[in-house]
């Protein structure tokens, strides 16, 4: 199948999985499902193949970079893990975390993928497709969301070619993301500290650590870089759909969309221009699934807005609210 006049699609399998992992070492870009959403794969050691990616997506080179590995092994192989990061990565890999870690001396992934810091951002995700893609080509491979920078992430293989078809070289296609919400990412650095609510509750970060997990956007300048920020996804304008987001709505406005959540559904939104509700029973694990799916679908009903009912706070509406508000923010 053709996706346009230079990405293919390619449905996951061990042949698709071979031709990637040629595509990867060969410096080309591919786009491929983990747990969490669609990553835009690039061999973390090439920094021609890194540089194009952030071509394609529109990042900012200043955003750093996750490198996915196949195990824990493959990770120790590339950063310095304490006591609390080897914790966390025995309980959570493979899974939706992300550990921000000392980067070793020698350690082979361009320093453009780590934005110059001496830290670098690792997961192994748990996916069979991504695991078996990661095995094959047998290197760290950077794999942010698989869309234009800033634009709301991909749970599909159709989400990825509305951003990037004919940018990219390959998208192997395995179906919807089943957690549908980015990584959690902790910085092990010192004390443990939570850089961005994720696909993993931080209730469950703290009952392995044994202690409570604050929440703080490490700066650049603390690591010698005041411009750079030290993890993916905290940029103040992030996820972002192109028609304006209005957060804890009680009540739709004419010509809003609504982003709903539970059973009950706010004054006004039987004359709303589109209506997606995240989760009629008010499941949290349900919501974050269908979140970026459902912003594309409300992005494109035309709306003047897209209102945006309250999600509770707790357990993965940390993340989703997180999400939102990122989505929210004013455009720089």
């Amino acid at each position: 199948m053709t996706a346009g006049p230079s990405t293919r699609v390619m449905t996951a399998s061990a042949a698709a999985i071979t031709e990637a992992m040629r595509c990867l070492v060969a410096g080309g870009l591919v786009a491929f499902p983990t747990e969490t959403v669609y990553g835009l794969g690039a061999d973390a050691t090439n920094s021609r193949a890194v540089a194009r990616l952030y071509h394609a997506k529109g990042r900012p080179a200043f955003n750093p970079l996750i490198s996915h590995v196949p195990d824990v092994a493959a990770a120790r192989r590339l950063a310095a893990f304490d006591a609390a990061a080897a914790r966390l990565a025995e309980a959570f890999w493979p899974g939706p975390l992300t550990l921000v870690l000392p980067r070793l001396p020698g350690c082979p992934v361009a320093e453009l993928a780590t934005a110059g810091l001496d830290t670098i951002a690792l997961r192994v995700p748990n996916h069979a497709v991504a695991r078996g893609l990661l095995a094959a080509v047998g290197r760290p491979i950077v794999a942010p969301s698989a869309n234009r920078s800033g634009h709301v992430s991909p749970t599909t293989a159709s989400h990825v070619l509305a951003d990037l078809r004919g940018r990219i070289d390959l998208v192997l296609d395995g179906g919807p993301a089943p957690v549908g919400i980015e990584s959690t990412i902790v910085a092990c650095l010192a004390e443990p500290i939570l850089l961005r609510p994720g696909g993993l509750p931080r209730a469950e970060l703290q009952r392995v650590l044994g202690q409570a997990l604050p929440d703080r956007v490490l700066s650049g300048e603390e690591l010698g870089d005041a411009e750079t920020p030290v993890a993916p996804g905290q940029l103040a304008s992030h996820y972002a759909p192109r028609t304006p987001l209005r957060l804890n709505a009680r009540s739709i406005e004419a010509g809003e969309a609504l982003l709903a959540f539970g059973p009950s559904l706010p004054p006004g939104s039987e004359g709303a221009a589109d209506v997606a509700n995240l989760s009629p029973a008010g499941d949290l694990i349900e919501a974050a699934a269908n979140l970026f799916a459902y912003l594309r679908t409300l992005d494109a009903a035309g709306a003047v807005a897209i209102a945006a009912m309250p999600i509770p706070h707790q357990g993965l509406g940390e993340a989703i609210n997180d999400r939102l508000k990122r989505a929210a923010a004013p455009r720089a």
